[in-house]
């Protein structure tokens, strides 16, 4: 492991790549087979999951497909699974194009896209610059975002987007509704909610009926064919009316629960309940949780006081644990490794705090980087660890089988920690490996023991005892359980081709709800032609976003411009979707795809056709 090359140097080398126009894989790089001096044609490989993990990414794949081989580039279609996609895109960086989701259940802070685009973390795994973006205006933009208050960053933000329009690193498509199949006879609240987030599991209340009747009994109290009578389920654990059930299709959960794995997470929906944060966001708000009170000392300094609490083995939290976790999160390795070793997980939030340290037992200052007051408090909101679990967890590791990207990682990032210890809410109690897994409620948490110090949304909560999460195969069993009363909610989201079987179950109910997890194109910049912004926004034009919202999504989707189109005010007016795409608008003639357009588009920025109609790999790129 010594002889590796260090995180710099890893970084140096893949910027003089992206600047020298260097190339791998498989974009260009067929050779026509009639004579090795002869100009080939060009291939395109777009990644994405298969249809039954996500049927909207595979339609937007294939609708790009046909429209780039109606221009003269060859498409070629490669289906992963969720680690192999995480691992080609987000570590290895060896792609040409995906297609996927931003791991957002709600709408982003502006300051998400720092660490999504900034050039300082073009070498670095996770959702820190997949894309190998180099550019220092979008750099610019992004520090200014971060040092700049009220009026003056709502500038820097709407040049940011603009910016980001322009150079087309990523191309939103839509934002999709997350789509849910809820039962409402134990738990009510999933409109006001989001059952695939933290936050909206908290948010739930109790029917009014629930301890009238138990799992194993009928409406008349007695017991039904169905169960056993004996007091417990099916599986033989002890019935309980205040279970919540929940179904998923992600099995991931079962096996790790590593809140900061650098393997690829929607929304550490159940590692966020077992693990708290200072500050946690609901709906928009930040609120005060491991922490009682933040008070600012100075521009660039809050001391934060701490709740009593007590970790899920006994242990008591303190101010130590904070600052432990922000030294821990900067550097995985606590110094062991040549150069830090940081977690991708909260990678953008953690940057933002230059320092934290202890003051007392439960008071710790915080010492933000030269950001603003409103950009600050997300760097409050990283989950908590315990510094007497995981500080055994710094030495360097070998990389798991297929990294290819010569880094050093750390156990802490491929420990699957599978008795997690946190202070949240739920604590863990069992799991079965891709079956199911199960938390109970944490009693001697502050949301209980003092609830009147929290939103009146979350007081006393969660308003369940358990919390089963089970995992079926496919969307449709997922709704079937839900209507067969087998479970109270999915929190996968569902395709919109389980919506129909929803209509057909009784007991089984729609919800639906906007989403922040927004579908984009992603390219990767450091190959050629995809290093060309003019390039990729001719790429960027091919898809119809208006007509995929219907054909890929059914209609529960927005088509949008801008990855901040759902954050409020922060959406720059010239993005606003009107009539049509305003940055890339697509390529259409008489409510038809205008492939001779989009030729001629390519041709004014500097690509040949050969005599066949086929698009001709750049000369450099040879």
């Amino acid at each position: 492991m010594g002889s590796m090359p260090t995180r710099r140097q890893v970084l140096a080398a893949t910027a003089a790549t992206a600047a020298s126009g260097g190339v791998s894989g498989c974009l260009g790089a067929e050779k026509n087979v009639a004579g090795r001096d002869q100009p080939s044609r060009m291939t395109l490989t777009i990644t994405t999951l298969p249809a039954d993990s996500d049927p909207h990414a595979i339609r937007i794949v294939r609708h790009l497909a046909e429209h780039l081989e109606a221009v003269g580039i060859e498409p070629r279609i490669r289906t992963v699974d969720d680690a192999g996609l995480y691992r080609e895109i987000l570590i290895n960086h060896d792609f040409d194009a995906y297609v996927g989701q931003f791991p957002s259940a709600d709408p982003i802070d502006p300051d998400a896209l720092y660490s999504l685009l900034h050039s300082s973390f073009v070498a670095e795994p996770g959702w820190q610059n997949p894309f190998g973006l180099t550019d220092p205006a979008i750099d610019d933009l992004l520090d200014r975002q971060r040092r700049a208050d009220h009026e003056d960053r709502r500038r820097a933000v709407a040049e940011l987007q603009d910016a980001v329009a322009r150079r087309q690193p990523f191309t939103v498509v839509a934002f999709p509704d997350m789509l849910t199949a809820v039962h409402d006879d134990r738990f009510i609240g999933w409109e006001r909610t989001r059952p695939a987030t933290s936050e909206g599991l908290l948010e739930l209340d109790a029917n009014a009926v629930v301890g009238t009747m138990t799992d194993d009994e009928g409406r008349d109290g007695e017991p039904t064919d169905e169960e056993p009578a004996n007091g417990e389920d099916r599986d033989g654990d002890p019935t309980d009316d205040r279970r919540l059930r929940l179904v998923t299709t992600d099995s991931r959960i079962t096996t790790n629960r590593n809140p900061i794995a650098p393997e690829h997470r929607r929304y550490g929906t159940f590692t966020g309940l077992v693990y708290d944060p200072l500050v946690r966001a609901i709906d928009g708000e930040e609120v005060p949780w491991l922490a009682r009170r933040v008070v600012r000392v100075d521009e660039r300094t809050v001391r934060v006081e701490m709740r009593e609490a007590v970790w899920h083995d006994g242990e008591p939290v303190t101010a130590a644990d904070a600052a432990f976790t922000y030294a821990f999160l900067a550097d995985t390795s606590l110094g062991k490794a040549e150069t830090p070793i940081p977690s991708p997980r909260f990678r953008g939030r953690s940057t933002l705090v230059d320092s934290a340290t202890a003051i007392g037992d439960r008071t710790l200052e915080v010492r933000f980087t030269d950001a603003a007051a409103a950009t600050q408090r997300r760097g409050l909101t990283v989950p908590i660890l315990p510094e007497h679990v995981w500080r055994s967890r710094t030495d360097l590791v070998e990389l798991p089988a297929g990294i290819t990207i010569n880094e050093m990682t750390t156990e802490a990032q491929v420990w699957e920690n599978p008795d997690p210890v946190g202070c949240g809410p739920l604590r863990f109690r069992e799991a079965e490996a891709d079956e199911r897994v199960v938390f109970e409620r944490n009693p001697a948490h502050a949301i209980a023991a003092e609830p009147e110090s929290f939103p009146e949304r979350v007081r006393g909560k969660p308003a369940f005892e358990t919390l089963e999460l089970r995992v079926v195969p496919s969307d449709v069993a997922a709704v079937q359980q839900v209507g067969d009363g087998l479970a109270d909610a999915s929190t996968s989201n569902l395709g919109p081709d389980a919506v129909p079987r929803i209509g057909r179950e009784a007991a089984a109910r729609l919800v639906s709800q906007r989403s922040g997890a927004f579908y984009h194109v992603g390219y990767n910049t450091r190959r050629v032609p995809l290093s060309n912004p003019y390039f990729r926004r001719v790429l960027a034009r091919l898809l119809d976003k208006a007509a995929l919202v219907g054909s890929a999504f059914q209609g529960y989707a927005r088509p949008t411009a801008s990855p901040l189109a759902l954050s409020g005010s922060w959406l720059a007016d010239e993005l606003r979707w009107t009539d049509g795409d305003p940055a890339t608008p697509f390529f259409e003639s008489d409510g038809e795809f205008d492939a001779a357009a989009a030729r001629e588009a390519l041709r004014e920025i500097g690509y040949r056709y050969d005599e066949n109609g086929a698009l001709l790999v750049p000369d450099s790129a040879e």
